[in-house]
């Protein structure tokens, strides 16, 4: 790759657009509710979920957060009202979930009940104990229609992660109200500050409007009663710094040990600055580009043992270590995929799961090859046979989408339904059934098709129209920060993050075994 060209300037240049673009939006979650609330939150001597996150974390270790731009395109607040991530606690590797208080009181909506659900999701997937911190006015009301029902998940969850010995700690900073009640009543361990968590089913005007007893705050839910009467508190902390200190020795005494295999201690960096990775992928998604060159700025040393580099040259596979960790990766290198790469996919999946060795798929696909001679040749057989081997491949799967990720290319590429561990975005992703002109120039021949059949003329300049709304719809629907905010991807990633990111992913991973599948479905001659 010449770093030196117009080419790769050009390509730069685009994506530093793309991350001002990125960040302008990160940063509406990261300002919270605004100004306004932010500091009527301070004037409470509170700190902001952000702050607890800080003090909760080993010092000088890094956050993981998940889906940033939950909410993105919606009229709810960019974030959800939820933080989500990884970090590390004690040593330990933990999911955390934190209640953004000065977004509507950190009530949830469907966009943060969608993103809490991913996140007990990945707890599980990964084995990673859960910490909630908790200062929420419960369900955001006028929408629960959206989230009562599929909302129960939550605590079903805490109590199957508690079943599997994947410990639950509550740390309650504020209100944990109704059905947010059960947050601390199904955890494992309940911290709560004294003077400031209520929890109770029912408030005092709803005590008083069900059964008119008058009664307050503390006596109803307040930390000091459920720690000295009712029992739900198992610490009664000062104040909040003392509740994550309290929370922080609760991780001490997990005697927490991972279950996956150890990475090699004395891996190398790559050779190539990651620097370069913002000039690889071109403004225009139809200009290819050689995955190998992301593969040399990402992994170990930048070594690749490339598998079938002769064979079904559409799709790059080949094994490699990334922070010490073993790791096999499948990369688009021209975007389609033909019945030698769809073949080729399928024996390197499952070569990874007879070692064991978790599989990273590289985005940057227009799906699987169309035509008379390909449909002959067995495409839509061989496309399921890769999919069938993504499908019920065992190893952990990580996916980050590069360029286009469209069709069944998604599918076989290992995308969002099929399960990946996590998966990333680049800012120059684009995921939809196809691309917009493709998409639109299909609609636009089905519809003269029809009028043709009817006996009807076809309007030239209504089929235009058409085809520039669908194609603007169809582009607007496809772009990153569209599909985050819908949770389609577990966040967007600059570019040169990618090894790091990916690294923090494999090191959460290893919390749980890492074993292959013993057998596949049927595969289709």
């Amino acid at each position: 790759m010449d770093t030196a060209s117009p080419e790769f300037a050009a390509n730069r240049e685009a994506m530093l657009a793309k991350l001002d673009e990125l960040a302008a939006e990160q940063a509406k979650a990261v300002t919270g509710g605004g100004e306004k609330y932010v500091e009527r939150h301070r004037r409470r001597g509170k700190l902001l979920a952000r702050e607890r996150i800080e003090l909760l974390l080993d010092p000088d270790t890094p956050f993981l957060e998940l889906s940033p731009l939950a909410a993105w395109g919606t009229g709810y607040h960019v974030g959800g009202s939820l933080i989500t991530g990884i970090g590390v606690v004690e040593g330990v590797e933990c999911l955390i979930v934190a209640n953004d208080p000065t977004v509507k009181g950190g009530a949830s909506n469907p966009s943060s009940l969608k993103k809490g659900l991913r996140a007990a999701e990945i707890a599980a997937e990964n084995r990673l104990p859960t910490i909630n911190l908790v200062e929420s006015g419960g369900a955001d009301l006028p929408t629960q229609k959206e989230i009562f029902i599929p909302g129960g998940a939550t605590f079903r969850n805490l109590t199957t992660a508690s079943a599997a010995k994947r410990p639950t700690i509550a740390l309650v900073f504020g209100n944990s109200t109704a059905g947010g009640a059960y947050l601390p009543g199904m955890s494992d361990y309940v911290v709560m500050v004294k003077e400031r968590a209520k929890v109770f089913l029912g408030g005092p005007p709803l005590v008083k409007m069900a059964t008119g007893e008058e009664a307050d705050d503390e006596s109803l839910g307040g930390a000091e009663m459920h720690a000295r009467v009712s029992g739900l508190a198992d610490y009664l902390a000062a104040d909040e710094t003392d509740a994550i200190r309290i929370g922080r020795g609760i991780v001490r005494r997990l005697n927490w040990r991972k279950l996956g295999p150890s990475p090699a201690p004395d891996y190398r960096e790559p050779h190539y600055d990651a620097e370069d990775l913002l000039g690889i992928v071109s403004g225009d998604l139809k200009v290819p580009f050689d995955p190998r060159e992301v593969i040399a700025r990402i992994v170990d040393d930048s070594e690749f043992d490339e598998f079938k580099p002769l064979y079904g040259t559409s799709l790059v596979t080949g094994w490699a270590s990334l922070h010490g960790y073993p790791i096999g990766i499948l990369a688009n290198a021209r975007g389609v995929l033909f019945s030698e790469e769809s073949q080729k996919a399928t024996q390197f999946i499952q070569l990874a799961n007879t070692t064991d060795t978790p599989l990273l798929f590289l985005h940057n696909t227009t799906g699987y090859m169309v035509g008379r001679e390909y449909e002959q040749g067995g495409i839509i057989k061989h496309g399921a046979m890769m999919i069938n081997a993504v499908s019920n491949s065992k190893v952990p799967h990580l996916s980050v989408l590069m360029g286009a990720s469209y069709g069944a290319g998604h599918y076989g590429m290992c995308g969002r339904a099929y399960g990946p561990r996590f998966l990333f975005s680049w800012p120059s992703a684009k995921s939809a059934v196809m691309g917009p002109q493709q998409l639109a120039g299909v609609l636009s021949i089905v519809a003269r098709a029809a009028a043709e059949g009817r006996g009807q003329p076809y309007d030239d300049e209504t089929d235009a129209a058409m085809r520039t709304m669908v194609e603007q719809q169809i582009e607007a629907e496809s772009m990153p920060m569209f599909l985050s905010g819908m949770l389609y991807d577990d966040g967007i990633i600059d570019p040169r993050d990618t090894r790091t990111v990916l690294g923090l992913c494999l090191s959460a991973i290893h919390n749980g075994p890492v074993r292959g599948a013993d057998g596949f479905g049927v595969f289709r001659p």
